[in-house]
């Protein structure tokens, strides 16, 4: 996954540990890209560019950011974070540990692969293999906005094989024979991000033999049809972080909005967009910018990290909003361009709520940060009253300030529901977790999620989540101080 972004897929909750961390100051037309909107006349106020660019980085952030990823999976060959070109599938099959720096809060319970998909000359068919009723796999799919639009998972399969096609805004055909369900994404260019899941390291390989068969092909390929001509070529420009974050931004947003078809309920902000020269396909001249405009468009920069970071004190942070709530459909988002951004800040690609539910624990019960050098803390679940799954839950453990696996003895870096059977239970049924740097003693080890000797976080995973999950009727036990 890239490396810059894919650890902070799930845990809402990181982001309240590192919202200090996320202050900002923040090419020619496309072939084949729709016609430009005429520029509005004159130039704003300073005040009104600076009200413009706020709205345009919060709206705007998710693409920028989701551009970032693509560039460096699939078109940066030879750069760090390369999988694969467009339309082929790259893969990712390890075993987290604290040697993988490169990633923070990795996720460990499921191996990714990864399809950045260009749909503009024809659909492509996704080949799921059979996967059984017992492991869960996912492949979530996600537009240009960020939007997921829909999942390939158990719940659609029931862990058979099958056949799914991924259509563009601008397909117009019959689902081919041989083709479970046609899927519609509303830009051209997509992402399917895969998980599969891992029981424990010996299953690596079998995690790596599924991943080879997931398959990806033209439909023209899979129909035995000609091919349709190519699409017209594209000029990705080269993602610069430096110049993302500054008003180089807005060079990328009008690059991307080609791409990111007109929504009527969005027509007004585009017309807002033109005035400060953010128009789709036609490049962003920032060096023609006055120093008075290129500070009021800074500022609104600035304005929008403000309003992320009120926001996630004021919403988060207090359980208000929560990670299911910022990530899913267009239809689910309601247009809460704050959410979206929200959830790309804190981590992009997150998953929908009926997919998979994060929560962290940063705090212990009495509201305190959790410092391992200080305390040792129990994680209590009673009889019956496990985090309630249709696949599985785990909780992992991060050092605070390096956000990394921990070195320990045991080598154990989460507690998952694969290992309940090798997990003590309480006189009355129910299971207590040991969330400590020193051992417990060695009638509790088998119990016992390793921490580091100094402040730490924990995330607790759930994918698949049972309804009571989702409307949060079960909550999580508290996280208790025994010393």
């Amino acid at each position: 996954m890239n490396r810059l972004t894919m650890p902070l897929l799930a845990s809402a909750a990181l982001c309240l540990a590192l919202v200090a961390c996320n202050r900002q100051t923040p090419t020619e037309p496309a072939a084949g890209a729709p016609a430009s909107a005429p520029a509005a006349a004159g130039e704003p106020t300073a005040d009104e560019a600076r009200a413009i660019a706020k709205d345009a980085y919060i709206w705007g952030y998710p693409l920028v950011e989701n551009y970032k990823t693509l560039y460096q999976q699939a078109l940066d060959q030879g750069g760090p974070n390369f999988h694969a070109p467009l339309n082929q599938i790259g893969h990712s099959a390890n075993v987290a540990t604290p040697k993988d720096t490169a990633i923070i809060t990795p996720n460990s319970d499921t191996p990714y692969s990864f399809l950045w998909m260009d749909l503009r000359a024809e659909p492509l068919v996704l080949s799921i293999p059979a996967m059984g009723d017992k492991r869960y796999f996912s492949v979530q799919l996600i537009d240009l906005y960020t939007f997921n639009f829909d999942y390939i998972n158990q719940a659609l399969t029931k862990g058979k094989a099958g056949n799914f096609l991924i259509a563009g805004p601008d397909w117009k055909g019959e689902t081919p024979k041989g083709v479970d369900k046609v899927i519609r994404s509303e830009t051209p260019f997509a992402y399917a991000l895969f998980r599969t899941q891992l029981f424990d390291p010996k299953d690596l390989d079998n995690v790596k033999r599924l991943q080879s068969q997931y398959k990806v092909q033209p439909l023209s390929a899979f129909a035995g049809t000609p091919a349709p001509a190519a699409p017209p070529a594209v000029q990705f420009p080269p993602y610069d972080a430096r110049k993302a974050n500054d008003v180089g931004f807005f060079s990328y947003l009008s690059f991307l909005l080609p791409y990111a078809p007109l929504d009527d309920s969005e027509a007004a902000l585009r017309d807002r967009l033109a005035k400060i020269g953010v128009v789709p396909g036609k490049p962003f001249d920032e060096n023609a910018l006055s120093h008075a405009m290129r500070q009021a468009l800074l500022d609104g920069i600035g304005d929008a990290n403000k309003e992320f970071e009120n926001f996630a004190a004021t919403q988060m942070s207090t359980d208000k909003v929560r990670s299911a709530d910022m990530f899913g459909t267009r239809a689910h988002l309601k247009g809460n361009a704050l959410y979206r951004f929200a959830g790309a800040k804190q981590g992009i690609y997150g998953n929908s709520a009926s997919e998979a539910d994060y929560q962290g624990y940063l705090v212990d019960a009495k509201g305190q940060p959790l410092d391992a050098s200080r305390h040792d803390y129990a994680l209590r679940f009673p009889k019956d009253g496990l985090p309630p799954t249709n696949a599985f839950w785990s909780i992992t453990m991060y050092d605070g300030p390096t956000k990394l696996l921990v070195d320990n003895p045991l080598n154990r870096y989460l507690i998952n529901s694969p290992m309940l059977g090798s997990l003590k239970r309480d006189a009355d049924g129910g299971i207590t977790l040991y969330l400590q740097h020193a051992s417990p003693g060695k009638d509790k080890e088998a119990n016992w999620l390793p921490a580091p000797d100094g402040p730490f976080y924990a995330i607790l995973r759930n994918y698949s989540p049972k309804p009571e999950v989702i409307d949060r009727t079960w909550t999580r036990p508290p996280l208790e101080t025994t010393r």
